[in-house]
């Protein structure tokens, strides 16, 4: 897959194009592009998807939003799906000011646009005046098609990243995985800590992980955890670690790897979330501490089945 962050950068002759945030790239996102892509490679066409980032809510509310994937996870994503061509656009206010028109002028100049895959409620350009209509009666000018695609909906409702973003941060990951239809993940390079963990025997990885990424809730959790290509069990904690004094500025990650015992700082760890397991806690002692972190290891054995 190619993955570019300018449409100048791209020239096809005939694509089939989606355009939108896709964070998460959670079910309702995958049933889009598994339409795309079969559809687009019926027809010998190429699979394009036009993203965003940073986040277009950030530069049109001023406030931070915090992603569930970074513009490589999501490329990730969108390679496994067998999308052919990956755009992740710079989104700022000249973007935003841009008219429907501007917009699908540039799609059509350089991913040779013929058919436009959009969500129910999407909609494009300044003021969002690129809904289904207005980007129709532009593609019957410009020559393209428009294919509405209707939202995947279950239980719960539309499945939808706002939805995801408020589980995902109050630790709800087993109800966030289902609707993304993959378990939230987080990586980052290992970096040293205060060496506590090692102390008590229970040696942990600290994750230096991206700023704009969305943290689930302070808490412990049940993760699988990869290095290298290789899947280990791992009992993990989100918080700020209060039975010990702590100057952190911001939550601290860190994992405790079942059954391994190598330094591996400077190395990139990814967790997948499975399960919460509790709240973060202040313990009366260490001794209370580490009699809880046994449960707990015990826990993320007995649901991993390691």
């Amino acid at each position: 897959m190619i993955h570019t962050f300018s449409l100048a950068e791209v020239q096809l002759q005939a694509g089939w194009v989606t355009v939108g945030v896709f964070d998460g790239v959670h079910r309702g996102h995958q049933s889009i592009l598994q339409q795309l892509v079969a559809g687009a490679h019926r027809e010998g066409a190429a699979a394009a998807v036009v993203t965003f980032w940073p986040h277009p809510a950030e530069v049109l509310t001023r406030q931070r939003v915090k992603s569930l994937t970074l513009p490589e996870e999501r490329a990730e994503w969108m390679a496994s799906l067998g999308v052919d061509v990956l755009v992740t656009h710079p989104f700022n206010r000249q973007v935003a000011n841009l008219s429907a028109r501007e917009f699908m002028e540039r799609l059509k100049r350089h991913l040779g646009l013929k058919r436009l895959l959009m969500g129910y409620d999407f909609a494009l350009g300044r003021g969002r005046e690129g809904n289904a209509t207005r980007l129709s009666a532009l593609g019957r000018e410009l020559g393209y098609a428009v294919e509405v695609v209707e939202p995947l909906s279950d239980e719960s409702g539309v499945i939808s990243s706002t939805s995801i973003r408020k589980l995902v941060s109050v630790g709800e990951v087993a109800e966030a995985a289902r609707l993304l239809g993959h378990p939230y993940s987080l990586h980052g390079r290992v970096t040293r800590g205060d060496g506590r963990g090692r102390q008590i025997h229970f040696p942990t990885a600290n994750i230096d992980y991206p700023e704009e990424k969305l943290l689930p809730a302070n808490g412990i959790y049940v993760c699988t955890a990869w290095l290298s290509g290789v899947r280990y069990a791992a009992a993990v904690n989100i918080g700020t670690r209060p039975t010990f004094q702590s100057e952190a500025r911001r939550p601290i990650v860190e994992a405790y790897l079942l059954d391994f015992d190598h330094q591996i700082y400077g190395e990139d760890l990814k967790l997948e979330f499975i399960v919460r397991l509790r709240d973060e806690l202040k313990f009366a002692s260490v001794e209370a501490l580490i009699e809880q972190m046994h449960q707990d290891v015990a826990m993320t054995r007995r649901i991993l089945q390691v």
